[in-house]
């Protein structure tokens, strides 16, 4: 079964960047999720939509904060620069063994082709091999 992506007003919040929730889906007032159902419902200009990230749900999910609960913002982590190594400074590499085809294998006296692992020819059948 394939799970189908929907089109949904929560795709278009970005993650873990706080959005004026009036921007993305008008409505009634509603609630901060932190400060719970016995709040006062506020206006949606007064809400924050976060989406955070899930760990079994790749599409997230959206929470409202009020201004006094909107959850920081970390900054970006700075790019990791990798200087490449100078050729003194690389290790040499391990060398495989070179593969021997030179190995004698065991043949059929009437038939002239290989035999089987198990002593038997595949052609004529002999097995004193």
């Amino acid at each position: 079964m394939k799970v189908a992506k929907t089109a949904d007003w929560r795709d278009a919040v970005p993650f873990g960047t706080p959005v004026l929730v009036a921007d993305v889906i008008p409505g009634e007032p509603t609630r901060c999720s932190v400060c719970g159902a016995d709040s006062e419902p506020r206006s949606r200009d007064e809400l924050w939509a976060f989406k955070h990230r899930h760990p079994h749900h790749h599409d997230g999910y959206v929470q409202f904060y009020c201004s006094d609960h909107v959850p920081k913002v970390a900054p970006a982590p700075a790019p990791v620069v990798v200087k490449p190594a100078t050729r003194a400074e690389r290790a040499p590499a391990a060398r495989r063994p070179v593969q021997s085809f030179e190995k004698v294998r065991a043949m059929c006296p009437d038939c002239f082709i290989e035999v089987s692992a198990k002593g038997v020819c595949g052609n004529c059948g002999r097995t004193d091999l």
